[in-house]
Order: structure tokens, then C-alpha cells, then sequence
């Protein structure tokens, strides 16, 4: 019995390590694959639309709501400090250290990660990644590489976009709903947030988030199983793997970034 279990576990470790190779092998390919600035600009845009233009919707929603929340749910706290002009640094410090760079990315994952993991699964079960292989044409190049650098390039300008419109919510609930004076809220931000710091932190953790994001739609699709319930069970993985990894890191680059 228990040596069934340790062989089990086992089994189950030596899968894990492949999948990991697999999956860093066509990273790898994809780096060293990136697309050729005349021959492949038009794959780039086109992925840059459907993965970055397509998310704007859902990255500008979300992002006036939970900074009209932050905003209300900071004024409520504050006000019981006498503190409430210092609602212009809450919002844009959580904006910009944690919810701005988390939430972004798990919008898209949500929105992006999916519809990328679906396409590649597809592209597999209908034999065109197979296709490509027979015409001498290299499917990690052609396909997987201008969407991996649509995600990594999309993500931290959604993430930008999806700081500055919560910021606005913000100052919409704070200034305009309870009548925080304009220039405190203005003022406590901009004095209390280091934006070439904050800003930086930010991007940094966007763009680490879009590459393992966009990796794991990516190996996810391009690793399914070609059937329309693998598929599904590949979409599905996709964004509960991305998510978990999204929190993960974020907790690591915090320590990192402000640990000390």
C-alpha cells in the first residue's frame, strides 16, 4: 500500500517535471522566435488587438468600479480618524502597489488567457498546427510567438490604463459624491506616491505577470488534448493555473519590492 502511494507520487512528480520542460522549451522558442519586424508585423498587430484592444472594456469597467469602491469603502475608514484628505494616497498607493498590476492580470487571464488557450486548442484539434509542420513552416514562430509578445506587451498598458481610470473613480466618490476638497485629494496622492518607484514596481509586476499569464494560455492550447472536452479542460486550467500563479508571484515581488 504504501509503496503503491510512493510509486504514484512519484509518477506524479516525473509528469510535473515534463510538463514544466515542455512548457520551457516553447518559452524558450518563443523568446528566440520573436517575429521579424516586416514579415511578421501585420501577426503582431493583429494579436495586439485581439488580446490587448478586446480586453480594454472589461480592464476600464472594472477598474472605475473597484476605484469607486476603494474610494468609498477608504472614506468610511478614514473618516473615523478625521483623516479623509488622505483618500488621494489610499487610492493610488493600493492602485498602483497591488490592485492595479493583481486585478489587471486576472481580468486577463480571465478574458485574454481563455480566448488564446481556446484558439491554440482549436488551431491543434483541426490539425493546422500539424498543417504548418508539413509546409516546413514552424508553428511556435508563426503562431505561438506573436501572441506571447501581444500578452507581454498588452498587459502592462491595460494594467497603466486600469490604475488611472481607478484613480478616477476615486476621486469621483471622494470629491465629487462626499465632497473631499479637490486639491487635498490631488495633493495627498501626489505627495505621498513616488511615482517613478510606485510606477516602476507596477510595471514590473504587470509585465511578470504577462509572461507567465500568456505562457501558461499558450502551453495550455498548444498541449491540449484535440477534442472539444479537452479543449474545455484546457480553458479551464488555464485561467485557474493563471490565477493562482498571478497571487503567488504578486506576494513574492511585494516581498521583494517593499519587504525591507
Amino acid at each position: 500500500m504504501l509503496l503503491n502511494a510512493l510509486a504514484a507520487l512519484g509518477h506524479s512528480g516525473i509528469k510535473t517535471v515534463r510538463t514544466f520542460g515542455r512548457a520551457g522549451l516553447m518559452l524558450f522558442n518563443a523568446i528566440i522566435g520573436k517575429p521579424e519586424f516586416r514579415k511578421h508585423a501585420p501577426l503582431l498587430v493583429r494579436q495586439l488587438y485581439n488580446v490587448g484592444v478586446l480586453s480594454m472594456l472589461i480592464i476600464i469597467v472594472s477598474g472605475v468600479f473597484i476605484g469607486m469602491v476603494l474610494g468609498l469603502q477608504g472614506y468610511l475608514v478614514l473618516t473615523t480618524y478625521s483623516a479623509e484628505t488622505s483618500l488621494g494616497m489610499l487610492v493610488a498607493l493600493s492602485l498602483l502597489r497591488e490592485l492595479g498590476p493583481v486585478v489587471a492580470a486576472l481580468l486577463f487571464a480571465g478574458r485574454a488567457g481563455s480566448a488564446l488557450t481556446a484558439e491554440i486548442g482549436l488551431m491543434r484539434a483541426m490539425e493546422q498546427l500539424s498543417s504548418m509542420e508539413m509546409m516546413a513552416v514552424d508553428p511556435l514562430r508563426r503562431v505561438i510567438s506573436p501572441r506571447f509578445w501581444a500578452g507581454v506587451i498588452s498587459l502592462p498598458l491595460l494594467t497603466i490604463i486600469f490604475v488611472a481610470v481607478g484613480i478616477w473613480g476615486g476621486s469621483l466618490v471622494g470629491v465629487s459624491w462626499k465632497g473631499i476638497d479637490a486639491g487635498f485629494f490631488w495633493s495627498a496622492m501626489q505627495n505621498a506616491v513616488d511615482w517613478r518607484m510606485d510606477l516602476v514596481n507596477c510595471l514590473i509586476k504587470s509585465v511578470v505577470f504577462a509572461i507567465t499569464v500568456t505562457w501558461i494560455a499558450l502551453f495550455n492550447g498548444y498541449d491540449a488534448i484535440p477534442t472539444s472536452a479537452g479543449i474545455s479542460r484546457a480553458t479551464t486550467r488555464t485561467v485557474v493555473h493563471a490565477s493562482l500563479a498571478v497571487l503567488g508571484l504578486d506576494f513574492v515581488l511585494t516581498a521583494l519590492m517593499f519587504g525591507n
